[in-house]
């Protein structure tokens, strides 16, 4: 069995000489703080919960005082309201020198100027030289900004993707399924329809039985026209599948990304003579398998770019260009967004500075300022 965080936490309250009243104020206070390890709730809401969920009339100050020794508990940096007052809380539990001292001065004191990585405004102002003031910086980054998060249990079931559509490469020919366990073959009961052969066959009809028939006609009409139905979704995503195979057939043959082509949600709404907002939904919720791995169908998507030769190139091209040169960028001196549209114009690319920000930020990069390492 593994041990919740929550459940830990109590563990350690069981060890403090509490009596009953102070008790349930400390559960309560626990059951209040998230997985992450953070007290989200005001004081003032947790008087209101005691007060009214469990009649314990308690004060703020009351909350903050058993607060302290819940802060105390493993792991360090538990309860607090701020990841400011997370951090803090790990460095008073360190052992007391020069580096740890200084690092609480940083957090508590220059914490703005932390976050936003203004490192040569802190250390002119701690008096640090440039190895000090790494050791310090040190320190801090190997905090541990989510203290609950080691105690959370991943379910494994519930990233794990069931595709749509598998894609086979059959000596140069592509071929396309649709998931057979997605889509189950439907049909209906012979038993209801040997009840209306009974029926006709039979000499006696009264109003019962003709009631009865009616009900499981009805019934039978709305099967048929359910299957009809899923016949029509399926034919729909073959054929929504098949266009986007098509199109991107060089791709799928080789599983070279730069083999891409700009594709829009207008393209296949052509091919297919669909809306386009039938090929955004399948776009945005089906999945397919190839022998390259399982995508899911918006991935195929971009818009295009034209290179200085008029050539259209795809948009997560010029994305996976701008993610090497980043990654292999050096972090004491990160590029600018004007340096790395000059890189990427230089690579053939016409692209403006405003997109080359827009891509960044769709990759999840900071700016060079936050990209900066000591």
């Amino acid at each position: 069995m593994e041990t919740s965080f929550h459940d830990h936490l109590l563990d350690q309250l069981g060890m403090l000489e509490l009596d009953e009243r102070s008790h349930a104020i400390a559960e309560q206070i626990i059951g209040s703080i998230d997985d992450a390890g953070y007290l989200r709730r005001e004081i003032t809401s947790i008087v209101d919960d005691l007060a009214f969920g469990q009649n314990i009339d308690t004060s703020v100050e009351e909350i903050q005082d058993i607060m302290k020794n819940i802060q105390q508990f493993d792991p360090p940096g538990i309860g607090a309201w701020t990841l400011q007052e997370c951090l803090l809380l790990q460095l008073k539990r360190m052992p007391d020198n020069l580096p740890v001292r200084n690092a609480i001065e940083i957090i508590d004191t220059y914490y703005n100027e932390f976050i936003k990585k203004h490192y040569d405004k802190i250390q002119r102002q701690l008096s640090l030289d440039d190895a000090s003031f790494k050791d310090v910086i040190n320190i801090i980054i190997h905090l541990n900004p989510k203290p609950g998060a080691a105690f959370t249990v991943v379910n494994k079931a519930e990233s794990y993707i069931i595709p749509d559509f598998f894609v086979f490469n059959n000596n140069g020919i592509l071929e396309i399924s649709l998931n057979a366990k997605n889509a189950p073959e439907l049909r209906i009961s012979e038993g209801y329809k040997e009840m209306m052969r009974a029926y006709d066959r039979s000499e006696k009809k009264n109003k019962t039985q003709k009631e009865a028939l009616l009900f499981i006609k009805q019934k039978l009409d709305s099967a048929k026209w359910f299957i009809d139905a899923i016949k029509q979704r399926q034919h729909t995503l073959l054929h929504t599948m098949q266009a986007i195979m098509s199109f991107q057939k060089e791709f799928f043959l080789s599983g070279d990304e730069t083999a891409l082509k700009p594709m829009i949600l207008k393209d296949i709404a052509t091919m297919t003579s669909l809306d386009i907002s039938t090929v955004s939904r399948v776009a945005n919720s089906k999945y397919v398998q190839t022998e390259f791995g399982t995508y899911k169908l918006k991935y195929f998507f971009s818009e295009a770019l034209q290179t200085d030769s008029g050539e259209e190139v795809s948009t997560r091209e010029v994305k996976n260009i701008l993610h090497e040169i980043i990654s292999a960028e050096n972090k004491r001196k990160p590029y600018s967004d004007e340096r790395l549209t000059e890189m990427l114009q230089e690579k053939g690319y016409n692209i403006a500075r405003r997109t080359v920000a827009k891509y960044r930020e769709y990759l999840n990069v900071p700016v060079a300022r936050l990209r900066k390492e000591l």
